[in-house]
């Protein structure tokens, strides 16, 4: 038996000129072969090994004095010279497209890092740490002082600048560590010292929750967003509460429960209100709606709700310091991308589209995943309006982007945004996207 070939990548030039698509269009193998040899420099013998033929079968082909008809061969020749199944008429071929890395919506999750079921509850007060965990905290003298809280602060705030940059799928590990670590100091602490645990505690819940829901592991997120509700209760925090209410609302949207989505807004909303409104925290809290109403279809009750968000907005202008700091990235930019998505969802691509463009072009480079996640908007905008080479080209961004981010979130609209090519499989930018995603992704 002969050994395998490694696998050859033709130039995204040849696969996107007229000529080549026209050949494979029309099955002309003969001058696929030639365009393969003059535009990739694989020659015949080459040609052959990586499709199962024998050289002067090859060369028949290419001389023009014999063709291909066989389903069979014809799929060799796909698989062997990686030419995309569509442009040959065929269906997707396995090695096209990667195996995306999201967790499937429902299935069952696996317990990260060899934890148990159990260990994940939620229980995080109770003897369920492990004795290796037992054994680490051990070693610290069980002390909590005012540097202790600002150290643990520190590290929570460096832990979202890593979400924001990198995704918090690979984050999860060590919040939830962190998170059981405060929960032990907490039990010897009193006053002061356990009221700042206790909110220390509540964000890192949240955190965590939100790292979960970052890799698509919507039951565990759950249960972490309950622990950080319990905490923040205890505190008599209601606009920490809304916090993690209008996150649990999101994921509703996310996990396919729009009206569950409604509802936890309104409540964030509702809760919000027992303190004295603070305008960002609102401003936020509606957008939250707006996405969930959009998901519904419901027209009105979306534009309502982003009316309301942006004077909500509007009344927090010159004010954003006295916000929590948790919702102070709920800025203009903020506002404009969110906007443009809702009104994606809601199915007006025309009106989204310059909003989630904007947003993109106002956007840092430490926001790395969130300008992943509006390009593949911005794409998917600009897909629904007609505009396929400028939606790949868009796609491709957020491709380039997602190079450095663990958030199967993200890979999860890259799928969405796949499937939605299907129509236009053989055109030329679908298929130049394809290559891209392989790359990126596989």
């Amino acid at each position: 038996m002969p050994a395998p070939q490694p696998h050859v990548k033709l130039p995204a030039e040849l696969l996107a000129h007229p000529a080549w698509q026209q050949a494979c269009e029309q099955r002309d193998f003969t001058q696929v072969f030639r365009l393969v040899k003059t535009k990739a420099g694989i020659y015949p013998s080459r040609i052959a090994a990586l499709c199962g033929m024998t050289p002067s079968r090859v060369g028949e082909i290419m001389s023009g004095r014999r063709g291909l008809a066989h389903i069979d061969v014809i799929e060799r020749v796909s698989d062997g010279l990686r030419i995309p199944g569509a442009m040959l008429g065929l269906a997707h071929r396995p090695w096209e497209i990667p195996k995306l890395r999201a967790t499937a919506v429902g299935a069952k999750e696996p317990a990260p890092h060899g934890e148990t079921d159990a260990e994940l509850s939620g229980a995080v007060t109770e003897e369920n740490y492990g004795r290796d965990l037992d054994e680490l905290l051990s070693l610290a003298d069980g002390k909590v002082t005012r540097s202790t809280l600002i150290a643990l602060q520190s590290s929570v705030e460096d832990y979202w600048r890593r979400d924001d940059r990198h995704g918090g799928a690979s984050l999860r590990p060590a919040v939830v560590g962190h998170l059981r670590y405060v929960v032990r100091l907490m039990r010897d602490a009193n006053g002061t010292l356990r009221q700042e645990l206790e909110k220390l505690a509540a964000e890192l819940a949240r955190l965590s929750g939100w790292a979960y829901f970052d890799a698509r592991q919507y039951s565990t997120a759950r249960t972490h967003f309950a622990q950080a509700l319990r905490f923040a209760h205890r505190q008599g925090d209601h606009l920490f509460m809304a916090n993690v209410l209008s996150c649990m609302s999101l994921q509703a949207t996310y996990d396919g429960h729009p009206t569950d989505a409604v509802r936890l807004a309104c409540k964030a909303q509702d809760t919000a209100r027992v303190s004295d409104e603070q305008p960002l925290v609102m401003a936020m809290l509606y957008m939250r709606e707006a996405f969930a109403h959009a998901s519904l279809r419901d027209r009105s009750a979306c534009h309502q709700a982003i009316g309301r968000s942006r004077d909500a907005f509007e009344a927090a202008r010159g004010h954003e310091t006295a916000a929590p700091s948790w919702v102070r990235y709920f800025d203009e930019t903020k506002l404009i991308v969110d906007t443009g998505i809702a009104l994606a969802r809601l199915g007006e691509a025309r009106r989204a589209e310059p909003l989630i463009a904007e947003g993109l072009r106002r956007e840092t480079a430490a926001q790395q995943r969130g300008r992943a996640f509006h390009a593949f908007w911005l794409a998917t905008a600009q897909l629904h309006q007609g505009e396929l080479d400028t939606a790949c080209h868009s796609a491709g961004l957020a491709l380039d982007l997602s190079a450095s981010i663990d958030s199967p979130r993200v890979v999860g609209h890259v799928g969405e945004f796949h499937r939605s090519l299907a129509p236009y499989a053989r055109e030329a930018p679908v298929v130049t996207f394809e290559q891209r995603m392989r790359e990126a992704l596989g």
